[in-house]
């Protein structure tokens, strides 16, 4: 949950509100999200959680959730690691597509998934003239 919410108050700041899943979301929430079909994954550095991904399985889609990486650690490649991993864990697991999303204000983000070979295919109108940006990327195999 520290992990979560250090990693999310950049985000808030852009989209100038601290009312956002990441930095609203109960434990309880997080131990649902952790259930069946779960892919996801940590990356250790120094006996430190520096970044974490969650990911699940709903059919052949492997649905990648919330990405978390520690301010400090932000711009070193764990992001494209976590990606990477949970990919091969969500193709070995059936899925042969993956999809994500994030905000449209969120460049960073943005840039990152387009490196990962996502692919944008819808846009989601929301409050303030912002939009929830959905991107899709085929998994090995296809």
């Amino acid at each position: 949950m520290t992990l979560q919410r250090a990693a999310f108050v950049s985000e808030a700041q852009i989209y100038g509100s601290a009312d956002m899943p990441p930095l609203t979301q109960t434990l309880d929430e997080v131990r649902w999200e952790l259930q069946d079909g779960n892919v996801g994954c940590v990356a250790v550095a120094s006996g430190r959680m520096v970044g974490a991904l969650r990911a699940r399985i709903d059919g052949d889609l492997l649905l990648v959730g919330r990405i978390a990486i520690a301010p400090d650690m932000q711009g070193h490649g764990i992001g494209s690691m976590l990606l990477d991993a949970v990919e091969e864990r969500g193709a070995r697991a059936g899925a042969r597509e993956a999809e994500l999303f994030t905000g449209s204000l969120s460049e960073a983000n943005l840039r990152l998934y387009e490196r990962q070979g996502y692919r944008e295919t819808e846009r989601v109108e929301e409050e303030g003239g912002t939009q929830q940006v959905f991107m899709r990327k085929p998994l090995a195999g296809e």
